[in-house]
């Protein structure tokens, strides 16, 4: 499917977005996102992480139009989500957490029929191809309920394929998805990312994030609390450790080395902790040698995104209103 509109610089445009859930049964009124702005450039493999609650989901079901948003304006591949609403939605294809699949329809049959509902005439739909590129060719006309958990995974990323929308927003693709499955997935996903598709990913598995994707945002009690390039991310700590093993027999921090953040694992390791940005490894290993020891082995353990994912959304949660 062909959409009228070039290709604009930002995928998604987010300005100013906030959602509010009513109070009822007694709970007070809950702020699901505040003010949030956000651009998800085309061509890009974004990553949107957080802790559980703090608003992915809300955000990411305003994308497919399941919740109002309360204030803001999004737009998705430059069409407005209520003033264009068919437009956007065509343009974005959304693999859900939960597997939301008929057990009495085939593969084919579930892919012919999303592929009508967004009006994809028979001649251009590529339904034998999708299932193919998600590994499903073999059971095209195996009913649903006989698929493992894997399979129906994939087959969701399949129906989000079938209108070639130029967006993939994936929801916690890989939960419950055993490890050569999940391999799969994420050679598929690569390939359509390589060819254009701007993809959206939430996981929990965060090295699945610092691995894949070019862009990290986090967000937390409904704030967007970071965004920026992965590399750029993981430098946030400015924290490095470097492990070195030397030749000779030591009991304490040789004369010398006092200067560093240093500590003896064992008799024959050092294993020192220091900030990149003004400490080189250069300088430590220089220190080494100037105090008279041989180095045997180096080996160096940077910041994880898991540290730094941690340390931003450690804060407490402002009060809600009501």
């Amino acid at each position: 499917m062909t959409l009228p509109k070039p290709d604009p610089d930002n995928a998604i445009s987010i300005s100013g977005l906030s959602k509010t859930y009513a109070s009822s049964n007694r709970q007070p009124a809950k702020d699901a996102l505040k003010d949030v702005t956000l651009n998800i450039p085309r061509g890009s493999f974004f990553a949107l992480l957080g802790p559980n609650g703090a608003g992915k989901s809300t955000l990411i079901n305003i994308l497919a139009g399941l919740v109002i948003k309360t204030s803001g304006d999004v737009k998705i591949w430059d069409y407005d989500i209520e003033r264009n609403m068919r437009e956007a939605r065509r343009s974005i294809g959304i693999v859900p957490q939960e597997l939301n699949i008929d057990p009495f329809f085939t593969p084919y049959e579930m892919l012919e029929l999303q592929a009508g509902m967004f009006g994809v005439p028979k001649a251009d739909r590529r339904t034998e191809e999708i299932l193919d590129a998600v590994g499903l060719a073999d059971k095209r006309d195996a009913y649903t309920r006989t698929l493992s958990g894997g399979m129906r995974r994939r087959l969701l990323v399949a129906k989000a394929m079938v209108h070639d929308a130029p967006v993939l927003v994936l929801d916690e693709p890989s939960a419950g998805v055993d490890v050569d499955l999940r391999r799969q997935l994420w050679a598929n996903v690569r390939k359509m990312n390589a060819l254009g598709t701007t993809v959206l990913l939430t996981t929990h598995y965060l090295e699945e994030a610092e691995a894949m994707c070019d862009t990290i945002a986090i967000i937390n009690h409904g704030r967007l609390i970071a965004c920026e390039p992965t590399v750029d991310l993981l430098t946030r700590l400015d924290s490095k450790e470097m492990t070195i093993s030397v030749n000779q027999t030591i009991d304490s921090v040789p004369i010398g080395l006092e200067e560093f953040k240093v500590t003896v694992r064992d008799s024959h390791t050092l294993v020192f902790s220091y900030p990149p940005s003004k400490i080189t490894a250069g300088r430590i290993l220089e220190a080494i040698t100037t105090a008279g020891l041989s180095i045997i082995d180096v080996s160096t353990e940077e910041a994880e995104l898991e540290e730094i994912f941690v340390k931003l959304t450690s804060a407490p949660e402002e009060p809600t209103v009501g």
